[in-house]
């Protein structure tokens, strides 16, 4: 049954779903699935899945800049090009979130499966979208063009709606269209996600149900998280990491569907 508001949280139960936080943190920095660890560990608590999503989304906030931040050196270098891309992932997740509020609960609980199943296959071949991605560097624009705009705002969209596997997807689109360094176009890819999670976590904030403490504890694990993975994260195995997120995620679906 979903959880009402204001029941209590065991101390156990805010140790995971800081440990979760964490988690996506480091994930998030190094990869972009985060929201596969804590969206199925809410749920895991009862929260109802429209009101886990949002408390998850702002939570995340400030793990993502966290990330963005441990990234800075990459960074150097592309203020042009972040601007350029930056408006395109404002709106994208104004939209996203907007959508999220004016459909059905029916609707997102019936997608979200759909969507995570997705976001899991995105996660298992990442390693054969970065090789399409490198084959592709050769032909790739220096700006990106409008189809670099498209597919910045298209994954705004979909990460103001939910967001698993949008830094897997961000950083395809980018690969795809600029010619540059993995680790620098993460060191984008981290800075809109960052902006698209902003934006929709300010809708959210506003005009939506959030549970403030899961949302303290994820806050306080992703910070962490972000730094971990901007660190140490990258010397993880890449199996490792997207075989936790495959089991967690296929248990997010479970939990959806029966």
């Amino acid at each position: 049954m979903p959880r009402l508001i204001g029941v209590d949280v065991s101390v156990l139960e805010s140790l995971l779903i800081f440990l979760a936080g964490m988690a996506a943190g480091t994930i998030n920095a190094v990869v972009g699935s985060g929201t596969l660890i804590t969206f199925p560990v809410l749920l895991a608590f009862g929260y109802a899945p429209v009101v886990a999503n949002v408390s998850n989304t702002v939570g995340l906030v400030p793990g993502t800049i966290s990330g963005a931040i441990g990234y800075r050196a990459e960074l150097t270098g592309q203020r042009e090009r972040v601007l350029r891309l930056a408006g395109f992932s404002l709106l994208g997740g104004l939209a996203g979130a907007i959508l999220l509020l004016t459909l059905p609960g029916s609707a997102f609980e019936a997608i979200v499966p759909a969507l995570i199943g997705l976001a899991l296959i995105l996660v298992v071949f990442q390693p054969r979208l970065s090789r399409m991605v490198a084959a592709r560097r050769e032909v790739a624009r220096p700006h990106g063009g409008a189809g670099l705009a498209a597919g910045v705002f298209g994954t705004g969209v979909y990460g103001g709606y939910f967001g698993a596997a949008q830094g897997v997807i961000l950083l395809s689109v980018l690969g795809i269209s600029l010619e540059d360094d993995l680790q620098r176009l993460n060191a984008i890819k981290n800075v809109l996600s960052a902006l698209v999670n902003g934006v929709a976590a300010i809708v959210f904030i506003v005009f939506a149900e959030v549970e403030w403490l899961p949302v303290a504890l994820i806050a306080a694990g992703s910070i962490l998280g972000g730094q971990l993975g901007a660190t140490v994260g990258r010397r993880l195995p890449p199996l490792v990491l997207r075989g936790l997120i495959v089991v967690v995620g296929l248990a997010a679906i479970a939990q959806l569907l029966f």
